[in-house]
């Protein structure tokens, strides 16, 4: 269905992968493809235990792979064994996570929390704080840059932590359930987010939900049945918040 004329940020071809062996191996996912582009917000479903984490956790380097290939943005990380040989490198300057909890380091501040990954990739306490700092007035909480972790809301701790997944400005994100402990205002403000920031950034963005609130917003997704993906078209609604 999808129709790009740019190359996809995201490239799943057969991927599998296989817990056990012999008689008791349980394939989770049986030979998955996928193509997500930049710019792309596309919604991952299925019913739990259906390998939608799984997928994620291959994608994200967390996991390994049993086979197929992966390819993020033009280069193949995986061909049956990894082509990457700093897999920590690959997490942290390509891809960006978001969880259902934010996992937010509690004695380091919002700016703290965020500006942690640029240091650690190199950039200066300087440079690593403006970034932080870009992020949150994009987002709307650049009043919050000093609080504790302790005195955000739910729906601030949530904006940090997508702050935190941008800090590196990775090509992908990948958020498993982001909106699952918001109520249905604040998860529709978190899609719009997402959808934003995957624009400006030319971020390609893969959201696993059980949330029926924020499936209408998605113009493409896959459905996980029978360890494959099935792509379908979204209605692609816009926000109303």
């Amino acid at each position: 269905m999808a129709n790009h004329a740019e190359k996809p940020a995201i490239k799943l071809e057969g991927l599998v992968k296989r817990y056990g062996s012999g008689s008791s191996a349980v394939e989770a996912l049986k030979g998955v493809d996928m193509e997500v582009y930049p710019g792309e917000v596309v919604g991952l479903l299925g019913p739990s235990g259906s390998g939608k984490t799984t997928l994620l956790q291959c994608l994200g380097a967390v996991i390994d792979p049993t086979a197929g290939r992966i390819t993020l943005g033009g280069d193949v990380t995986f061909d049956d064994d990894w082509k990457i040989s700093d897999l920590r490198e690959l997490r942290r300057d390509r891809i960006g996570f978001i969880f259902q909890a934010p996992y937010l380091i509690p004695f380091l501040d919002a700016t703290e929390n965020v500006s942690l990954l640029p240091m650690l990739a190199g950039k200066s306490n300087k440079e690593s704080t403006a970034r932080a700092m870009d992020l949150f007035k994009v987002l709307d909480i650049a009043h919050r840059a000093g609080a504790r972790i302790s005195e955000l809301s739910g729906g601030e701790a949530q904006r940090v932590a997508i702050a935190r997944a941008l800090a590196n400005n990775p090509p992908i994100i990948l958020a498993d359930e982001p909106t699952a402990p918001l109520d249905g205002k604040r998860s529709l403000t978190v899609m719009s987010m997402l959808n934003e920031l995957a624009v400006q950034y030319r971020t390609a963005i893969i959201v696993v939900t059980h949330d029926d609130n924020i499936i209408p917003t998605f113009k493409r997704l896959y459905r996980i049945r029978d360890g494959r993906a099935h792509e379908e078209a979204g209605e692609g609604r816009s926000f109303e918040v």
